[in-house]
């Protein structure tokens, strides 16, 4: 997993609620077998089921005995899930999604 994600919120985006700021990222073996256009990159992010969490929302899991997912954690969420966003300070592209639609915390990838 050597997506360089930085722990801290540059989005300009805050989540509310259950919301969870994510942001999308391929696993290196996509990308290395096949090369996708840049203009085609930020629609493919919806059908990507990886992400690493950015920021949590105050209400996020607050009815579970600890939450799923922290800031920097690389997770699964469920496809097509959420609603794809662009940062208003940095322009990249997000995906905020719900608590309950984070289901699996990747450890590590081959």
């Amino acid at each position: 997993m050597d997506q360089k994600v930085t722990t801290r919120n540059l989005s300009g985006l805050k989540p509310l609620g259950l919301a969870v700021l994510i942001k999308p990222y391929e696993t290196e073996i996509k990308t290395k077998l096949i090369a996708i256009p840049d203009s085609v990159k930020d629609r493919l992010a919806m059908f990507q089921d990886r992400g690493v969490v950015v920021e949590v929302g105050p209400w996020a899991w607050h009815d579970e005995p600890r939450p799923r997912a922290k800031p920097g954690d690389h997770v699964m969420i469920a496809k097509f899930a959420g609603v794809m966003l662009q940062g208003t300070a940095d322009h990249e592209t997000y995906r905020m999604v719900n608590d309950r639609d984070i289901f699996v915390g990747i450890e590590e990838e081959a």
